[in-house]
């Protein structure tokens, strides 16, 4: 900080006639010499003189400024002090690690030298096999199979008849009747897990089949009874193709289901066929009982003719005469020729006789929904006297 002093003035007395002036002395120090004052021409007239300035006082730091910088420094050490001691420990755990290391490795050179000086020193006797073992020839594989891990022994075998299921059904029965040891399993592979599998999928596919054409019957007719009654032509022509199976003594294989699946459409075509020509009589006006002999009589020949073309280019199929590929073709248009006979009859018999009791069943309800509906609207008996009365007076 600095700080100033103003200058002073001490009075003078102001001089007479020739009187010298004459200077005071200040209060600290020498003074500047006069200078003269006065009115113009005069010479030797006294004037004021000046106070002297004083020097100016040294700055002084600030104390908390001071302060500050102070703990900035000795924070500054304390932070390079611990650095420096933790540098410290590390190097002394570092060496402590290798002197351990060391101690270690000379335990165990001495081990080891004194396990080869005892190794020397040993003197053995030459001892028989059969002295410490019993040596016997036994049966081993000659190579080990292992299926995630665990050991696994494929048996294979070569059924000798065409009827695949039977052979999985007898092997079944053989494992069944079979004492297996602790911890063994069996379980049938191969080409008859394959035809499990492709079974399970040709079942979903003849439920999704059934399931599209029932939609369609329902946007084509726009009923839910009539294509219920047209897809009962499908168990029959099942039923059929089981029997003709059974006569011609073939198994129920892949092809097989595969003809199954074909004729869950063709079966179903010829009442579709039908049921459309009675629908059409209905809306032309005539009742349920003309319409069905009149839509049966003109069905009769396009149903029986479809049928009997289908049949008759599926014979020599049936018979075995295509060459090679029998074992598929045979099984299947045998399938397809015996679906074709029990559908074709039950669609031109069944179906007409269920249309007749569905239609017959619908008249009763809206018969009896008719006359509830006249009855609710007819006035009571006690009210029919006070009307004839009104009306008389």
């Amino acid at each position: 900080m600095t700080r100033t002093v103003a200058p002073t003035t001490t009075p003078t007395s102001q001089p007479t006639g020739d009187q010298a002036p004459t200077g005071a002395p200040g209060p600290t120090g020498p003074t500047d010499p006069p200078k003269p004052t006065g009115a113009p021409g005069a010479t030797g007239a006294p004037g004021p003189t000046a106070a002297p300035q004083l020097p100016p006082l040294p700055q002084l730091p600030d104390p908390q400024r001071l302060a500050a910088r102070l703990l900035q420094q000795i924070d500054a050490f304390i932070a390079q002090s611990q650095g420096q001691v933790a540098a410290i420990d590390q190097q002394i755990a570092a060496l402590t690690a290798q002197q351990a290391k060391a101690r270690s490795s000379a335990v165990e050179a001495q081990r080891l030298a004194d396990l080869t000086r005892a190794a020397q020193e040993v003197t053995g006797v030459a001892l028989r096999l059969d002295d410490v073992a019993t040596v016997r020839e036994v049966s081993a594989p000659s190579t080990i199979t292992r299926t995630d891990g665990t050991r696994t022994v494929t048996v294979s075998g070569t059924p000798t008849g065409g009827d695949l299921s039977t052979t999985n059904a007898a092997l079944r029965d053989g494992l069944a009747a079979t004492a297996l040891p602790s911890g063994v399993t069996a379980t049938i592979a191969g080409v008859s897990a394959d035809q499990e599998e492709a079974f399970r999928q040709l079942g979903l596919a003849m439920a999704i089949a059934i399931a599209i054409v029932f939609l369609v019957m329902v946007a084509t007719f726009r009923s839910l009874a009539q294509p219920l009654i047209l897809l009962v032509s499908v168990p029959f022509a099942a039923t059929g193709a089981a029997v003709l199976l059974l006569l011609t003594d073939t198994a129920l294989g892949l092809p097989a289901m595969i003809g199954l699946l074909m004729l869950i459409g063709i079966v179903v075509t010829n009442a579709i066929v039908l049921i459309d020509l009675v629908n059409q009589y209905r809306a032309a006006g005539a009742d349920v009982h003309e319409a069905i002999l009149h839509g049966a009589r003109l069905r009769l020949r396009p149903i029986v003719m479809t049928a009997m073309a289908t049949i008759c280019a599926l014979i020599p199929m049936a018979l075995g005469l295509t060459g090679g590929g029998v074992f598929i073709s045979r099984p299947l248009a045998i399938v397809v020729i015996g679906g074709l006979i029990t559908s074709t009859l039950l669609t031109l018999i069944l179906v007409p006789v269920l249309y007749d009791a569905l239609e017959q069943g619908r008249a009763r309800l809206r018969e009896r929904r008719r006359r509830g509906h006249r009855e609710h609207n007819e006035p009571g008996p006690a009210e029919r006297p006070r009307v004839d009365a009104e009306a008389g007076t």
